[in-house]
């Protein structure tokens, strides 16, 4: 293969050839080897303003932390307030606790507790509990006024008084059913109980 001779030529040719074998030189090198660098510049630069706008966002959430603190402790309370009033579970030993604390306030006796069988509704279930009592008219309304006190929701229905004959400390005797409710599902309470 013959060489290029350059040796007899002007400068200006050995300048020229120059010139074009470092355009083709750069040409190779920028089409096959550096344009993979270049993608993966371009791929790292947009992987790091993903990476920064996350961190802006986190900087925000964090510069709000202590709201959303403060939203939650306050969404809590509000849940346990309304769990008390709308609890979802029977909760059959505070009830009774609460009830006991009543007679042990008034001058009244249980004769029957007895827990019926829970009416499914929309969202929440009924769940009556029969009561007979003997005392005074007196002592029954304190007892009902005591009982619309509770944090619970408790409501009074089917309510019948009748005198008592015998003579002794108790004037009447009510029968009623207590109904409260349980937000959600519950199981069906076991046998009442006659306290007599």
């Amino acid at each position: 293969m013959a060489g290029l001779e350059l040796e007899n030529r002007p400068w200006y040719v050995a300048l020229i050839v120059g010139l074009i074998i470092a355009g083709g030189l750069y040409w190779a090198s920028d089409t096959y080897w550096f344009k993979g660098i270049r993608k993966d510049i371009a791929k790292r630069s947009s992987d790091l303003e993903t990476l920064k706008q996350k961190v802006r966002e986190g900087k925000a959430a964090e510069a709000r932390l202590a709201q959303f603190r403060e939203e939650a402790e306050r969404l809590d309370t509000e849940l346990q307030r309304l769990l008390r009033i709308l609890p979802t579970a029977m909760q059959t030993d505070e009830i009774i606790k609460k009830i006991k604390s009543l007679t042990e306030r008034g001058a009244f006796r249980f004769v029957t507790f007895q827990p019926q069988a829970f009416a499914k509704k929309e969202f929440y279930s009924e769940w009556p509990i029969r009561v007979q009592l003997e005392g005074t008219y007196h002592e029954l309304a304190l007892f009902f006024d005591r009982l619309s006190r509770f944090s619970r929701i408790i409501n009074v229905e089917s309510m019948a008084i009748q005198g008592i004959d015998k003579p002794g400390p108790y004037t009447i005797v009510s029968n009623f059913t207590m109904k409260t409710f349980i937000y959600g599902t519950a199981e069906q309470p076991g046998v009442g109980r006659k306290t007599r």
